[in-house]
């Protein structure tokens, strides 16, 4: 944990805010029914490629990466196989950044963030495309943390707090719809929702989980809230603290980061009226002169990528994070590096196709 504000705003990082706020993460573990493993024994540094067989998972991930196109450096969307093979460039634009990618459930289309125009006049925005690269259709101007309803049909994304361009991803105010069939928008019935990122929407279709940072009586929390709906629960309640949470596709896990070292699943049921998250526990840890983040579920459930890199790396959207590069793990805690160039490679999300494609 950082331990002074200056450190922490130079890192831009919010979660280790949300650290700060939450106190000892410890303390009510055993009251929650959480688990963690046995950390003396658990790897802090990536296993052998040899330990598992990364080549045999049909999925594909993508992530943000900030490299060389055409003579001029910036932000990309790459996509490659699950042990970090056949890495291909679906964006190739040096004149524009391309981040936050998240793919559809069906893998037929990435929708992602730009940030657009220069100086004052900056702003970020919201398009999707096809899975290879083509047909970029714009979303919405002024707009952050998109991502896909489960028939992957409609894209709900949070609007900008203010005009002012920032990086700070809770600067939000007020969830948007907008479906890709018809090209209409439609606000959440909530409209209160504030200082909300990383917004996941959950396979059942009922439930949204996402970090909010104050405002709505919250202060760093991550939270359970219905897409159609007013509810809105506190997470942290179960000992879910930390940020970044993510839900597997069949809606029975969450993984989520509890610390910059230390990522956790759990078991959540979202059938009931109330959602409940019981069984925490640590799946990867690294050394404290690291990072580890940016966790996401794959489409069967038995995976998850993330990010991995030196402690002194901007994880927000968008920030440069020389030597990160993209991992994955088993549901054992075994994690192996599948990047190795470490060209600033982050927000990785699984990809449900084949790997033979596009």
């Amino acid at each position: 944990m950082r331990e002074t504000i200056d450190n922490i705003k130079r890192l831009s990082c919010l979660c280790v805010l949300c650290f700060l706020l939450i106190g000892i993460f410890d303390q009510d573990e055993t009251a929650c029914g959480s688990q963690s493993a046995n950390k003396a024994e658990m790897p802090l540094s990536p296993n052998e490629k040899s330990e598992m067989n990364l080549s045999a998972i049909t999925y594909k991930i993508i992530y943000e990466t900030y490299r060389e196109t055409n003579g001029r450096e910036n932000w990309e969307l790459l996509l490659m196989n699950a042990d970090g093979s056949n890495a291909i460039n679906l964006t190739q634009t040096p004149d524009v950044d391309e981040m936050y990618p998240h793919a559809s459930p069906d893998g037929t289309k990435i929708c992602f963030v730009i940030d657009e125009k220069e100086a004052k006049g900056k702003v970020r925005n919201i398009y999707y495309m096809n899975i290879d690269g083509t047909g970029r259709v714009k979303v919405a101007d002024h707009a952050r943390e998109p991502c896909w309803s489960p028939d992957s049909k409609t894209i709900a994304y949070m609007q900008d707090e203010y005009e002012r361009y920032t990086t700070r991803p809770y600067a939000t105010k007020g969830l948007v719809f907008y479906n890709i069939e018809t090209a209409r928008y439609e606000q959440h019935p909530n409209k209160d929702l504030l200082h909300i990122f990383n917004v996941c929407w959950a396979p059942e279709g009922k439930w949204f989980v996402a970090n909010a940072v104050g405002g709505m009586g919250l202060g760093s929390d991550i939270i359970a809230f219905e897409t159609q709906g007013n509810a809105m629960f506190d997470l942290t309640q179960y000992g879910v603290k930390g940020c970044r949470p993510d839900i597997s596709s069949d809606g029975k896990k969450m993984t989520w980061g509890r610390t910059n070292w230390d990522l956790y699943i759990a078991d959540i049921d979202l059938t009931l009226s109330v959602p409940r998250v019981t069984n925490i526990r640590n799946i990867v840890k690294c050394g404290k002169e690291y990072n580890v983040y940016h966790t996401d579920f794959s489409p069967d459930s038995q995976y998850i990528t993330f990010s991995y890199g030196p402690d002194e790396g901007d994880i927000q959207v968008g920030g440069k994070a020389p030597g990160w590069n993209i991992c994955v793990s088993d549901l054992t805690g075994k994690w192996i590096q599948i990047t190795t160039d470490g060209k600033h490679n982050k927000e990785p999300d699984w990809v449900p196709i084949s790997k033979d494609k596009p």
